[in-house]
């Protein structure tokens, strides 16, 4: 079967069967974690995200295929959870807008929106890293551009495309040290192979294979490796007076944006330097002392919009004053400040409430929250200025897309556990702007170091450490430090790893199968070899982890 030109009616029977293929093996894609911890949810995260752009495309069937694009990017965006979910709604937010115009494109154009796409991710991705989802999209759709150039039929174009992704989804652990030495492959590139088998199935008229069978650990893992880091400089002492922000709507005959000199030249007006940027517009954030000369600066591309300019030194010169009214209030009032968090367990959730979250998002290692659960969330807590803490190195990619929908006064710390979130909360001041507060919290992140115990869902070994199915595995941030037999025998091998003579607060929570006096005897044998150190005990409740440490 061949197709040279394929319209919306098509392409919209490729994203259901895409979506459909992925669903299929979402189970088999959950399973392979890098690390053996009962969370692998690549799967789901990737499933979820592309059922609700297949869902919006569904109510969107019709020849003209820009459109059906527009409604696939729609429904990804909001549905898009994990950084995985998050990665392939970029991806297809790229495809789409190449396509947008389009009633029906050739394999040319076909190729061309592959390639849009991946641009568009790895912008998306403050630091891409090689050996993942992304890469896999890169050297597929590099191929389908070449094979396009002299092929007409789009079903040799897919063809082509799927062949690529899964040689480049082999050799993803020569990209990635930590794969290499497990021995396997990155499991988002396995999520978006299983999407373009769909592509291809619909093409070529073919039924979807059934579900692939659980492979050998030589040949899938999961991405945890994208990452999405903003740095902040700090302006304790105010060099640069003005809070700028400003958006450039580019124009034909302006000078045409390139973003890293756009970033070059205006980094000399200032610091605290923030540029997002797509084929539309750039979004600015910079402090400086001369708000004028950077406003002129940006028009050279473009026309400005939604411009902002505020004094710092006035802010903090001044307590913000609230606002009081005698007269009850028609409509509910907002509040200055929500903070909304994510959390998995009553517990949990709970302790967060108690110091100051308005709203908890449940979730956190086995189900991340969607952008729009966020984007839900946000608009609950009813606030003119909104914090929120992902608390989970998955959710942070879906919060910062909460928040560029939402738009202004919605700032995201990258935190990527509980303890960081609890310090982050703690960290808070209410009389300082939304600006002063983004940047205090997340510095509070460097501030306390988490350990978790939990359980192996498979034999394996990483970091030259043996681990057995059912073995308790102490987690020191993000490693794997010491595994036992006995849950109460890593919990204390791994308090020997954090816990060190520059301790003061010990916070212990513990999980659902641990009993209260199984916490406290742990933290009796705590203050016994640390006297000095202060030990708090919280009966999270939470799943799959049962002790959550928390050291300052």
């Amino acid at each position: 079967m061949s197709v040279h030109v394929l319209d919306g009616k098509q392409f919209a029977q490729m994203i259901l069967q895409g979506a459909n293929q992925l669903s299929n093996n979402a189970k088999t894609v959950d399973a392979l974690n890098v690390f053996p911890v009962p969370d692998g949810d690549t799967g789901t995260n990737m499933n979820l995200s592309i059922t609700s752009g297949a869902k919006e495309v569904k109510n969107n069937i019709q020849p003209h295929i820009g459109k059906v694009g527009s409604a696939l990017a729609k429904g990804l965006l909001m549905g898009a959870r994990g950084n995985s979910g998050v990665i392939l709604s970029q991806l297809f937010r790229g495809f789409s807008k190449a396509i947008e115009q389009k009633e029906t494109i050739n394999s040319k154009e076909f190729a061309a929106a592959f390639e849009a796409g991946v641009a568009t991710a790895y912008k998306a991705v403050m630091k891409p890293v090689e050996g993942t989802i992304l890469t896999v999209a890169k050297d597929a759709a590099k191929i389908a551009v070449q094979v396009a150039e002299t092929e007409d039929d789009i079903v040799v174009v897919m063809e082509a495309t799927l062949k690529e992704a899964r040689a480049s989804l082999k050799r993803t652990p020569d990209l990635l040290p930590v794969l290499k030495e497990v021995g396997v492959v990155d499991s988002g590139g396995q999520g978006l192979v299983h999407v373009y088998e769909g592509f291809l199935a619909e093409l070529k008229g073919e039924a979807l294979p059934e579900a692939t069978t659980m492979p050998s650990l030589t040949d899938l893992v999961n991405a945890e490796h994208h990452k999405n880091v903003h740095g902040h400089i700090s302006t304790e002492d105010i060099v640069y007076g003005y809070c700028t922000e400003f958006m450039v709507r580019f124009e034909n005959g302006k000078e045409q944006f390139v973003e890293e000199k756009f970033r070059i030249d205006l980094s000399a007006y200032g610091d605290s330097l923030l540029v997002i940027a797509d084929d539309e517009v750039a979004k600015v954030h910079i402090h400086s002392e001369q708000p004028g000369s950077v406003l002129t600066y940006g028009q050279k591309y473009g026309s400005l919009i939604s411009m902002k300019i505020e004094n710092m030194r006035e802010q903090h010169s001044n307590l913000l004053e609230e606002a009081s009214s005698t007269k009850p209030a028609e409509t509910e009032k907002k509040e200055k400040f929500g903070i909304i968090t994510v959390a998995m367990g009553e517990g949990i959730a709970d302790l967060f409430k108690s110091i100051g979250a308005k709203v908890v998002i449940e979730g956190g290692q086995t189900m991340n929250p969607s952008t729009e659960d966020i984007v839900k969330a946000i608009e609950q807590v009813n606030a003119e200025n909104v914090i929120i803490l992902p608390n989970n190195s998955n959710i942070i990619m879906a919060a910062n897309q909460a928040a560029d929908v939402v738009g202004e006064n919605v700032a995201v710390i990258p935190s990527k556990t509980v303890p960081q979130g609890m310090a982050a909360i703690l960290a808070f001041n209410p009389t300082v702007d939304l600006k002063a507060n983004e940047q205090t919290m997340t510095a509070s992140l460097q501030m306390v170091k988490t350990g978790q115990v939990t359980y192996a869902v498979r034999d394996t070994s990483i970091d030259g450490i043996e681990i057995q199915k059912d073995d308790y595995m102490g987690i020191a941030e993000s490693k794997i430090v010491t595994t036992s037999k006995n849950k109460v025998e890593a919990a204390q091998q791994l308090l020997q790893t954090l816990l060190d003579d520059d301790s003061e607060i010990l916070t212990i929570i513990y999980g659902e199968d641990v009993s209260e006096k199984e916490a406290e005897k742990l933290s009796e044998q705590v203050e016994e070899q640390y006297p000095d150190v202060e030990v708090e005990i919280h009966n999270g409740k939470q799943p799959l982890y049962s002790y959550i440490f928390s050291v300052e």
